[in-house]
């Protein structure tokens, strides 16, 4: 992750969240880093990682976005230059389970 942005989106509410990372993605060049959660009181959280620019981009579209849908933007936050042991807490994309045959 390496000198890469982090972008986090907070909304209240599944659906609203959905939506903006939903926006967020097809907007620019991120990654959605795992699964979104939800972290009790009908809160959410995504986290995308990329370039600086496309974060800012990101964030700033998915937070119009859930605005425009009649959600709730609890929180959006853009690190632009993360230290390092910082990716020990972002979440993990569930490891891929091998093919049945």
């Amino acid at each position: 992750m390496a000198k890469q942005a982090i972008g986090l989106l907070e909304t209240r509410g599944l659906a609203t969240l959905v939506v903006g990372v939903d926006a967020m993605l097809k907007s620019a060049n991120v990654e959605l880093a795992g699964p979104m959660k939800q972290i009790g009181n009908a809160l959410c959280n995504a986290v995308v990682t990329g370039d600086v620019a496309a974060v800012k981009a990101a964030i700033d579209t998915g937070a119009a976005t859930v605005d425009d849908a009649g959600g709730e933007v609890i929180s959006a936050h853009v690190i632009a230059s993360p230290y390092e042991a910082i990716e020990a807490v972002l979440p993990k994309a569930p490891a891929k389970s091998p093919a049945r045959k």
